[in-house]
Order: C-alpha cells, then structure tokens, then sequence
C-alpha cells in the first residue's frame, strides 16, 4: 500500500470513506466524528478497518 487511496470502515458507526494512505492531517469520519487517520511522518496510522484499496 505505497501513495494509494484507501476505503476505510469507521469502527464506531461504520461508515466507509475514502482517504490517502499517507495522510498529512487527522481523518474523522463524516457521520459520528471518530477518527480514522492519524498521520504518522509517512504511512498513516489506519484507526479503522481498510475495505478496499485503489491504486
């Protein structure tokens, strides 16, 4: 998963949204505001559950 768009499940509600896989700024979810993404100086830190990935 190298600078690829992500599909993530929030643990929380279960929303899906999709987002980059090397995130500059925190991910919350659109529906309850729970975090998905941290960024962590390369690869984020993926809170949620990764459902699909676009290249």
């Amino acid at each position: 998963m190298v600078n690829d768009f992500i599909k993530i499940k929030c643990a929380d509600c279960g929303n899906e949204q999709v987002t980059f896989s090397k995130a500059a700024t925190t991910v919350t979810c659109n529906v309850c505001g729970a975090t998905l993404v941290k960024p962590k100086g390369g690869k984020a830190d993926i809170k949620g559950e990764v459902v699909e990935v676009y290249n």
